[in-house]
């Protein structure tokens, strides 16, 4: 999500907004094969033809900034043991105020499979986090026709950008349709004016947003009788559940499935003084330090978590005020990390994700990623005295998958707006209203399941994400009552980062995860 920077303690690359909000598209075609919009009409009182110049024939500035009609292709897939012919639509929908004017475009892919029951066909709607994320880290990099190479060396900067067809594309058994919300990917304003920001980059309002666009695409392609499931990544796991909330109780759509991938699910744990953001950060932090002697799994782990769940987080509450806790604690992490017991003990055994980052292989002038700690990169200022780097596991692969998320809209999918493609909005991120306080969606996944007792829940983690730690998802899980039991409610965690489906194997079992739960 994929994501760097993150304010009130993670970057990862949200009541409706307004009531009665609407939304429209230059065309709403309800055959199976939707024909490519055309564009909207003249506005009322002006000619057709070409403008000449004057104030009365020029576009409205919503009309100048619209993008353009919607594009439908024919796709074939070839995969191996199998051929998929699919339609895709490259294209965006129109969001109105309560008052009727044009508020934003936010622009879609979507893929469908042709010759399917679409009364039972899943369809799936897939988001990255940031906030300020387009979804172009799960269209390309888990779950679309199409992938890059976002691990190894494709992992890149100056990498060739190429996209093949993806044998773990979820085509096989789900439509799909990822959304990228307003300032990302070529979803943009045409609004002018700083409300109609502070609406859409809210929590509440992202929420309400992107809710809409799901209804309206239910509406405009005739698949409101389709299963639905929806899939959030990163900041996703605080969209996730707060928009199938706003589905159930504000749009009418009903969901079978949520999706989350490496999730965060409450910000409140990772900011201010709360102890609960070392504990849930440790088991990872372990983690990168075995796996730099091998591979290993999650149940090579046990112990650890069994560790920061009891004695460390006991000596945590203790406080610094006794000196054999906080000095014990420093002495186990040390062991555990692989950090320099002298540092532990310095900082008592509490490591910030970007000092474990930093000193976890400093003899050799090298961080490791935030995103997979398991990545390292040299260290631009390895002598100063202040942290000075970007993330080696993120940032190289903003180039490559920047290029090719407007290679296929452009080349394959024969839709070609002006502008730039924001893979990642920095603009977006600064603006974020958070609200009164650090946001959560552990309150929305608790009245989803509550309320739809069919409705099921797969959280998907890496085991060396310092970003969203796959410690914290399973802490948080563990809280749900017992209408969230097993068999409605599973965490997996695989080898790999923030993004792990960058690896192969884990890619291939996550898939698998999926289709079992749309089964």
């Amino acid at each position: 999500m994929a994501t760097w920077p993150v304010r009130l303690a993670a970057t990862l690359l949200v009541v409706c907004w307004v009531s009665g909000a609407r939304a429209e598209e230059a065309s709403s075609p309800t055959s199976q094969q939707p024909a490519a919009a055309t564009p909207s009409p003249s506005p009322s009182g002006q000619k057709g033809g070409a403008g000449r110049g004057t104030a009365a024939t020029q576009p409205s500035a919503a009309e100048q900034h619209r993008l353009p009609p919607d594009s439908t292709t024919r796709q074939t897939l070839a995969l191996p043991g199998r051929t998929l012919n699919f339609t895709a639509t490259a294209g965006s929908i129109r969001l109105f105020d309560d008052k009727g004017e044009p508020q934003a475009d936010i622009a879609y892919n979507s893929y469908q499979l042709d010759g399917a029951d679409r009364a039972n066909r899943p369809v799936t709607f897939l988001f990255n986090g940031g906030p300020g994320a387009s979804s172009a880290w799960l269209q390309f990099g888990a779950a679309g026709p199409w992938r890059l190479s976002i691990g190894g060396d494709g992992a890149v900067s100056s990498a060739t950008p190429d996209v093949l067809p993806n044998a773990e594309t979820w085509l096989d058994f789900t439509d799909l349709v990822f959304i990228d919300p307003v300032g990302t990917g070529y979803s943009r304003f045409v609004a002018s004016g700083e409300d109609v920001r502070k609406r859409f980059l809210s929590v509440d309002g992202d929420v309400s947003s992107i809710a809409l666009v799901i209804r309206r695409w239910l509406e405009k392609y005739d698949r409101l009788l389709s299963p639905k499931f929806v899939t959030g990544e990163s900041y996703g796991g605080i969209r996730g559940p707060k928009i199938v909330r706003n589905l159930q109780t504000q749009q009418g759509v009903g969901v079978r499935g949520l999706i989350l991938v490496s999730p965060l699910l409450d910000f409140r744990d990772f900011s201010g003084s709360s102890l609960l953001q070392y504990v849930y950060s440790l088991p990872s932090m372990a983690a990168v330090a075995r796996e730099a002697k091998g591979a290993m799994t999650r149940a090579d782990l046990a112990e650890v978590e069994r560790y920061a769940q009891t004695e460390y987080l006991t000596d945590l509450i203790k406080g610094q005020a006794d000196k054999e806790a906080t000095t014990r604690l420093a002495d186990k992490v040390a062991a555990l990390t692989g950090i320099d017991q002298a540092v532990s003990r310095r900082l008592a055994g509490r490591f910030e994700v970007g000092e474990f980052r930093r000193e976890f292989d400093r003899r050799s002038g090298r961080v490791t990623g935030r995103y997979d700690a398991s990545v390292s990169g040299l260290d631009p200022y390895p002598d100063s005295n202040y942290a000075h780097f970007g993330d080696p596991s993120g940032d190289s692969l903003m180039a490559p998958l920047t290029s090719a998320a407007v290679d296929i809209t452009t080349r394959k999918l024969n839709w070609r707006p002006d502008g730039s493609y924001q893979l990642l909005s920095e603009s977006v991120n600064r603006s974020w209203d958070f609200g009164r306080g650090p946001a959560e969606s552990v309150s929305q996944l608790r009245q989803i399941l509550a309320l739809d007792p069919k409705m099921k829940l797969l959280v998907g983690h890496g085991l060396f994400d310092l970003a969203t730690p796959y410690f914290a998802s399973k802490v948080l899980l563990d809280q749900l009552p017992d209408y969230a039991s097993p068999d409605r409610v599973k965490l997996v965690v695989y080898s790999g980062g923030h993004m792990f489906y960058s690896r192969d194997g884990a890619r291939q079992a996550f898939r698998a995860e999926v289709e079992k739960l749309m089964k």
